[in-house]
């Protein structure tokens, strides 16, 4: 049986896409940005190499905010709260395929191999999931790339001046006319048929790869984490 929604629940999940369009067009563009390793994105969608975008949670708003341009497809969490993600996702542009480690997570899987494999799509995918614990890196990107041979490239950004969400992962906002610094980090190539030791291995290199980013980013304003 669908669970029942009361009315602030729908009042919300119409003016979160409003809320966020207006956040991002007006908020973001003021913003001085540096951008790093871009180029290698727009190399990947020459030669029609779909990607794995993989970034912590807690950058989400900003990152899915860059280039909506490209054929996107992003996992969202199966639980009510993801439903306002999948919402602002979708007056993106974006495609949505729905679950988590707990909730039709192999649904999820199969959906999102079928995006890159079959429609060339590029998957975004918050590396720490949508409950975490953050800046720990989960399996689901590791697999994905096995499945499909697509690299995955790790996301990072920071701001010298930002908002933080009382949130588990301090989800994080950058304030108007704030300096960022966005990285694209080198891609990730899995060898395919990973069983789960090489997936162990594999997600430990996208970790350390993410960490770096962090480290990177944050630390160009000279703060050590968000």
């Amino acid at each position: 049986m669908p669970v029942k929604r009361n009315l602030s629940y729908r009042i919300g999940l119409a003016l979160a896409p409003v809320i966020y369009k207006f956040i991002s067009k007006v908020l973001f563009p003021s913003c001085r940005i540096e951008v790093r390793g871009m180029e290698q994105i727009e190399e990947f969608s020459r030669a029609g190499q779909p990607i794995i975008a993989a970034f912590w949670h807690h950058g989400l708003f900003y990152i899915t905010a860059l280039d909506c341009s490209l054929p996107w497809v992003g996992m969202v969490s199966a639980s009510e709260d993801g439903e306002y993600i999948a919402k602002i996702l979708e007056s993106l542009g974006f495609e949505t395929v729905r679950g988590s480690r707990n909730k039709r997570g192999l649904a999820a899987l199969k959906g999102l191999i079928s995006a890159v494999i079959k429609g060339g799509r590029n998957v975004s995918i918050v590396a720490d999931g949508s409950q975490g614990p953050p800046l720990v890196a989960q399996a689901g990107a590791v697999l994905l790339a096995s499945k499909t041979g697509a690299p995955i490239v790790p996301f990072g950004w920071g701001a010298d001046r930002y908002f933080a969400f009382r949130s588990w992962d301090r989800t994080v906002l950058p304030k108007p006319f704030a300096r960022v610094f966005l990285k694209a980090g080198e891609p990730l190539f899995v060898p395919s048929g990973l069983k789960s030791e090489g997936l162990e291995e594999y997600r430990l290199k996208l970790e350390k790869q993410l960490l770096g980013n962090y480290a990177e980013v944050w630390g160009h304003f000279g703060i050590k984490e968000h």
